[in-house]
């Protein structure tokens, strides 16, 4: 087999490769925190909670080109919880479920974001909660309309993990898992 004519093939197809549109890059690096939302929702007794946090920050560094180096962040004041009733959002400020009053905020800091294929990613980082941090892996959608990126993402939180609802909520009719879900906003920059 000639092998000049191999580097010649080789050539000629990086330059056809090299001349094809490339995914266009987007560049997010704010958050919309008035535009995006988390809410979660777990079973009591067999019927489905559902409730949101109303107060929350939100950090974005994000290049769809390059995600490994790709930052988020997320800070949550969780005094802001609306769990549909005011004496449900006072047992969950409560020292057996949150403790708002020791530990006010819960936190994100993501450490990695891989890219899965089809504006898929998959962001792993710590999550602190109670002062109890774990390492968490959460997969997101990205949703790129008129300049604005849309990142859909859920994260199954497990109450044990935290140590949320102890003493007599430990053995209650509330489900183990609490499915926490965000859509976070953010301009094209």
């Amino acid at each position: 087999m000639n092998h000049r004519f191999l580097r010649s093939a080789a050539g000629v197809a990086a330059l056809l490769i090299g001349a094809l549109p490339c995914a266009q890059a987007r560049e997010y690096t704010e958050v919309n925190d008035t535009a995006s939302t988390i809410s979660f929702t777990y079973y009591q007794m067999g019927s489905r909670v559902y409730g949101t946090f109303a107060t929350f920050r939100g950090t974005l560094t994000f290049d769809t080109q390059n995600p490994a180096v790709s930052h988020a962040g997320l800070v949550i004041d969780l005094g802001s919880i609306d769990a549909g009733s005011t004496d449900a959002n006072d047992e969950l400020k409560k020292p057996a479920w949150f403790d708002t009053a020791a530990y006010p905020r819960a936190t994100f800091q993501s450490t990695a974001v891989k890219a899965l294929g089809d504006d898929r990613y998959l962001i792993s980082g710590t999550l602190s909660l109670r002062g109890i941090t774990r390492a968490v892996e959460v997969p997101v959608v990205l949703k790129s309309e008129d300049a604005i990126g849309i990142f859909d993402g859920e994260l199954i939180l497990r109450r044990a993990d935290f140590k949320l609802g102890e003493g007599e909520w430990a053995d209650s009719f509330v489900s183990s898992e609490i499915n926490i879900r965000f859509r976070m906003v953010a301009p094209e920059h």
